[in-house]
């Protein structure tokens, strides 16, 4: 899956759209949108579905994290419930593997999730930029299927102290990168690890951002902070 639309502040610089506007434009214009009209087939940023590229992951035999997926938001309402409950198959399928599923939709998850085949290593997360989008993390919290829930706090824009952790596992957080990038106050980076160390859950702070994602680093208060809620299996199951 490809294309997405903005739904709140954590868009506005989306990495993505920028992508498919920039470097792999000639590649999406030439694939049909899944809502084919005028508008829509000439945005390489429209919701497209890759039916060809479905069963990669099955190709690939180390097993290891896979973000799913970066292009897009799985549960985007242009994609149909067929079309999501195929890419959860192979996900299935391919259980050597973790897929980390991030939405900032997680009401429509929340809805077609019975719907869908779950395994273990399938995580399901949404993306908090700010606490006026928290409301996202209770529709999270209500979608039993899922082994690891997940909060990615990125880019961070504001104090998160207040969240409610309930029934959440993992905690990614990071500030914006790429042109015209906000600034991510330090406070609000230590303010969401101490209520991760409080609450028990695990923490990940991935960069400050800048420019570039690598501009700022990764160090908070004097170290690098890599907990997982857990880790790839040592033995490889087919």
């Amino acid at each position: 899956m490809t294309g997405c639309t903005r739904v709140s502040a954590g868009c506005d610089h989306c990495y993505a759209h920028t992508v498919a506007h920039r470097r792999t434009r000639d590649i999406y214009l030439k694939k049909a949108p899944v809502r084919p009209n005028a508008a829509l087939a000439s945005d390489p940023f429209a919701p497209r579905f890759w039916e060809e590229r479905l069963e990669r992951p099955l190709a690939l035999r180390t097993p290891r994290r896979i973000f799913v997926n970066s292009m897009s938001d799985v549960f985007h309402a242009h994609f149909t419930l067929e079309m999501i409950r195929r890419v959860f198959e192979v996900m299935c399928r391919a259980n050597w593997h973790q897929f980390q599923v991030l939405t900032k939709r997680p009401d429509r998850a929340l809805r077609l999730a019975p719907e869908l085949p779950w395994a273990d290593h399938i995580w399901l997360g949404t993306s908090v930029e700010d606490m006026r989008v928290a409301h996202r993390v209770d529709a999270l919290r209500r979608i039993r299927q899922p082994r690891i829930r997940f909060v990615s706090a990125e880019p961070l824009l504001g104090s998160l102290d207040t969240l409610d952790l309930t029934g959440i596992h993992w905690v990614i957080g990071g500030g914006e990168s790429g042109p015209g990038y906000r600034h991510c106050d330090p406070a609000w980076a230590r303010g969401l690890r101490d209520l991760c160390q409080r609450r028990r859950v695990r923490f990940f702070w991935k960069q400050w951002g800048g420019l570039t994602p690598k501009a700022g680093g990764r160090w908070l208060d004097g170290r690098e902070w890599n907990e997982y809620p857990v880790e790839l299996p040592l033995a490889v199951h087919r």
